[in-house]
């Protein structure tokens, strides 16, 4: 059973139709109300976070270098979720974001690689103890930038191109390098519109997306439902962090998540 009177998380978008995809049905399906905000058309962040119980900012187009003072505001901004100790999580975009305010330089492979598909990643003990399902080891991916471990993080999985795929800061702030919200809607639609960047090196081919989805997202899915649970948890008073409720199973078609970096 999901947890009650669960109350609002905030997301953070960077398109005009992105949605919260994958992680916004599981949120919805144990009761809580999503508050999307999309500072790159100047929707506020909140000053404070106590009326939420997480906050979760996605990817985008754009690229946390770029000069556009909603891109600074939002980096700034993570500050907030980081001394209220609330749970927070970066996805792509979000993750970079999370790496730059901790300091750390965010910049394009030295090759020139992206990752645009599904690729290996390498989980670290530390990756496969964040919840009761092991860390995927095939996830989908959509990024030309990267960052190494910022300080005083905690190395949850890594990749042959880009060192830190996943790491955890503190108890409650996660960044993700990879897509785990990614329904298989999104995945067709950033392949048609997008198809040049599969054309750069080290991306995947577009049948390889179509492929590595059957192949690889039931693991991604199980991993998703059960990482959101635990973490959902930390900020629950009381809540144990290792809790082994199970999340029901969502159908994931049908669902447009944030546009590719």
């Amino acid at each position: 059973m999901g947890f009650k009177s669960c109350g609002r998380v905030l997301i953070v978008l960077h398109n005009a139709h992105s949605t919260a995809g994958r992680l916004g049905r599981l949120l919805r399906a144990q009761g809580f109300e999503l508050d999307c905000r999309r500072p790159c058309f100047d929707d506020p962040l909140p000053k404070a976070l106590s009326g939420y119980a997480a906050a979760i900012v996605f990817g985008g187009p754009m690229s946390v270098n770029d000069e556009a003072s909603w891109v600074r505001r939002e980096i700034d901004w993570i500050g907030v979720p980081l001394k209220e100790d609330k749970p927070f999580l970066g996805i792509c975009l979000g993750a970079q974001m999370l790496a730059r305010h901790l300091g750390q330089s965010v910049r394009p492979h030295p090759q020139g690689r992206v990752e645009v598909g599904y690729y290996p990643i390498h989980p670290t003990e530390h990756g496969h103890r964040i919840c009761d399902c092991r860390f995927p080891n095939h996830v989908y991916q959509w990024h030309r930038e990267g960052f190494d471990l910022p300080c005083g993080a905690i190395l949850l999985a890594r990749s042959q191109d880009f060192e830190a795929q996943a790491f955890r800061y503190r108890e409650k702030a996660y960044g993700f390098q990879f897509h785990p919200e990614v329904t298989f809607s999104t995945l067709c639609r950033w392949t048609l519109l997008t198809r040049e960047r599969m054309a750069e090196p080290g991306a995947r081919p577009r049948h390889r997306h179509i492929e590595g989805w059957f192949r690889h997202d039931s693991a991604v899915a199980r991993w998703s439902g059960a990482f959101l649970r635990r973490w959902l948890a930390l900020g629950q008073p009381g809540a144990l962090p290792g809790r082994k409720d199970s999340l029901r199973r969502q159908e994931t078609a049908g669902d447009q998540s944030g546009e590719p970096n």
